[in-house]
């Protein structure tokens, strides 16, 4: 008998945020179907790094940021390219993420992320614990390794604005460094590490496994695509799709960078966009780091996996339409060996794999999260930029708050769609 005040539910997009929201809406007892075109966490959730990152409560638009950026575009092997053809569709973007990058407001974007990333690890327990899947999820820390002292100083307002929120480090020199990661080439000499963060060794086995959950407890997958919402009287009746409408009594967007439409059909308008992100994976490589290891400089990140060893990062501004330029996930293969020296030099191309994915962002690096503008039915959990995976869990936990109509843990005033308007 499905539980007191209980709802039919529908959640669009089944990546880590659909999931973990579909997830904890059904530990609620209401009727949750998840609507999504393709397998559950075949978009931007199976490309990333992995890390679970409690710490990660600083903005993408950091003070002095800007002025890296020509630098950036200039080197072939930096951390941001930009099609120079979308240069006028992505310019209002650029300009609120420059005004998001002053002194003051980084800070109340870091004190608005800790307690939504923060809690990732215990939030997510109860979910992998019910799906079977402890095995995939890895509480080792997270090390960030830089080439010298005067780089690590030119992050030192990001690392205090972690200490700030609660975050705990540990500082190496080059001696230690070599004893926590052997395997790291001799030019870092310093690093930073996190212990309080953890990782998935298969973020697609992961979300797999969190739907199969999902599924066996009752729960449904309908393929097709979300387009629009019918609403009668102020209220929510339906999810238009491309296969008919879905009766639902509320409605979850998570469908990621794919989200601005759909909010856009409830009178929100959002700056959402896309920071096309690429990975590399090299199967049974020669050398790997005990934990995730990020390269503070290049702006990636190493981390073993069940598969293989998975290089992730950079930034490719072009839009949701254009074609991948697969020299960025070789980028990341030459910076990788430089990272990790015992890598070959060489890889047969049977061994290498690649992929493009987009990371939903919004000029200031927080997601929207809550109601729409429309109706209280429609509720909005997109837009996570680089912390998807991890603010995921206490997302659909906020999520579930609000449908049941209980005053959500956190603040999420911040997190408001409102704040574009």
């Amino acid at each position: 008998m499905p539980a007191v005040g209980a709802r039919r539910v529908g959640v669009i997009g089944a990546g880590m945020v659909g999931v973990c929201a579909a997830s904890w809406l059904q530990r609620d007892g209401h009727s949750v179907f998840l609507v999504e075109a393709v397998e559950p966490g075949h978009g931007a959730s199976f490309g990333n790094a992995g890390c679970f990152n409690g710490s990660s409560v600083t903005p993408v638009a950091m003070p002095g940021v800007v002025w890296n950026v020509p630098r950036w575009l200039l080197d072939p092997l930096g951390p941001l390219s930009l099609r120079w053809t979308y240069l006028p569709a992505i310019t209002p973007w650029l300009w609120r993420f420059i005004r998001a990058g002053m002194p003051d407001k980084v800070r109340e974007t870091a004190r608005a992320l800790r307690p939504l990333v923060g809690p990732t690890l215990e939030m997510l327990k109860p979910l992998v614990s019910a799906a079977g899947a402890e095995d995939l999820v890895h509480r080792l820390g997270h090390l960030y390794v830089y080439r010298s002292a005067e780089s690590l100083e030119k992050d030192r307002l990001a690392w205090d604005l972690r200490r700030e929120n609660g975050v705990e480090i540990d500082e190496f020199d080059a001696d230690e460094l070599r004893q926590l990661e052997p395997a790291l080439s001799r030019e870092y000499v310093r690093g930073v590490l996190v212990r309080e963060n953890g990782h998935t060794s298969n973020p697609l086995a992961l979300v797999e496994r969190l739907a199969e959950h999902f599924i066996r407890s009752g729960g449904e997958i309908v393929r097709a695509h979300a387009h629009g919402f019918r609403l009668e009287g102020g209220r929510l009746a339906a999810i238009e799709t491309d296969t008919g409408d879905l009766r639902t009594d509320a409605a979850i967007v998570c469908t990621g960078a794919y989200s601005k439409p759909l909010a856009g059909k409830l009178g929100d308008k959002v700056p959402l966009e896309t920071e096309r992100g690429y990975h590399l994976m090299i199967r049974d490589p020669e050398a790997m780091p005990r934990i995730p290891t990020a390269d503070a400089d290049g702006k990636f990140v190493a981390t073993p996996m069940e598969t293989g060893l998975r290089f992730a990062g950079t930034v490719e501004l072009a839009g949701l339409e254009a074609p991948p330029d697969w020299r960025r996930s070789r980028i990341l293969l030459e910076q990788g060996r430089k990272m990790l020296p015992d890598l070959a030099a060489s890889h047969p191309e049977e061994r290498i794999s690649v992929w493009m994915g987009h990371r939903p962002s919004l000029p200031d690096s927080l997601p929207i999260i809550g109601p729409s503008h429309a109706t209280p039915d429609v509720i909005y959990a997109f837009g996570h930029g680089h912390v998807g995976i991890t603010a995921a869990p206490m997302t659909g936990k906020i999520v579930a708050d609000l449908v049941a109509g209980r005053p959500p843990s956190i603040d999420i005033t911040p997190f408001s769609a409102s704040r574009f308007s």
